[in-house]
């Protein structure tokens, strides 16, 4: 028998990095995560530690994602995660629209000092 093929994460899906199982979302394009040959996702992490919220900070309701609790995606956080360190949540999470996406990309534009 051969293995199963691993389960390739798609843009706005939430996974766990295997150290720590810390959720991340899924940002790179499909185009890119879909390819074997490329070895890592952009993601950035949700952090239920936001004190207050800031420009380059998307709060994302636990309805909207399906985590335990509300949560703030951090634009200023985007990160490369090898997709070997990524695991696939056991519950039912939810994929984020692609409306929530462009706005983490926009927010990622005002981390980097581009944004009009």
């Amino acid at each position: 028998m051969s293995a199963a093929r691993p389960k390739l994460p798609l843009q706005g899906e939430i996974w766990f990095t295997q150290e720590g199982k810390r959720p991340v979302v899924i940002v790179s394009a499909d185009s890119r995560n879909r390819r074997e040959r490329a070895g890592t996702v952009l993601a950035i992490p949700p952090t239920n530690g936001i004190q207050k919220a800031a420009p380059t900070h998307v709060l994302l309701p636990s309805g909207e994602t399906g985590l335990q609790s509300g949560c703030a995606a951090r634009a200023e956080d985007i990160t490369v995660v090898p997709k070997v360190n990524l695991v696939e949540h056991r519950g039912r999470l939810r994929m984020l629209s692609d409306r929530r996406i462009c706005e983490l990309a926009a927010k990622v534009s005002i981390a980097m000092g581009c944004a009009d």
